[in-house]
């Protein structure tokens, strides 16, 4: 049986997660008046051991779509971009950054608001980077995907680049909002909510 997508929140401080035979816990955090996630912050951008077992799973999944391209937003899923390049025997990835920089040149770019995330973002492209991308089939990749926003701008970007998308994946899909079918994926994360949600009738089902 499926675990729950929304659970009712009654003050809990720690979520534990299991992959692969790997158990860690993570913090819990509120993110709005109403509604807190397990943040895996610290897990991705630090824990080598669980980086090199989901980055192994998903490349069992991701390497029968045959992608010649990891495309991911910075910063957070960055660690895993790598070790899942590296594991499909790809010698590069791209990273579409979140500011602009002195040695970018000309880019391409495209918005994006995420639910952890107060103001508007934009994700950006090297035009090398499009070029590199052209023709490609991409695996846009993202540590969480909780409304699929992220993955909504990478595939504006790649669209953009002249490449198409081969697979959307995650290590986890978050909470309910995201409905499509096509995500490769490892787990579920649960997002935990107040009586006074919108969410918190369906968290009591």
């Amino acid at each position: 049986m499926q675990e729950p997508s929304i659970r009712p929140y009654s003050g809990q401080r720690r979520h534990t997660v299991r992959l692969g035979g790997l158990r860690r816990v993570l913090p819990i955090v509120q993110i709005d008046p109403h509604t807190w996630i397990a943040s895996d912050a610290n897990l991705i951008l630090g824990d080598v051991g669980f980086l090199s077992q989901a980055a192994g799973l998903l490349a069992q999944k991701v390497r029968p779509l045959g992608v010649d391209a990891v495309l991911t937003a910075e910063a957070k899923s960055i660690p895993l971009a790598y070790e899942l390049s590296r594991k499909l025997g790809l010698d590069r990835f791209v990273v579409a950054r979140k500011s602009i920089k002195s040695y970018m040149g000309d880019y391409a770019s495209q918005k994006l608001k995420s639910i952890t995330t107060r103001a508007e973002q934009e994700l950006l492209l090297t035009k090398e980077e499009m070029r590199w991308l052209s023709g490609k089939r991409v695996c846009l990749l993202d540590d969480v995907v909780s409304t699929g926003a992220t993955l909504g701008a990478l595939e504006e970007l790649t669209k953009k680049a002249g490449a198409s998308v081969g697979c959307r994946a995650a290590i986890w899909k978050e909470g309910p909002w995201y409905t499509g079918e096509d995500l490769v994926c490892l787990g579920l994360l649960p997002v935990f909510v107040s009586d006074a949600s919108p969410l918190a009738k369906r968290a009591h089902r």
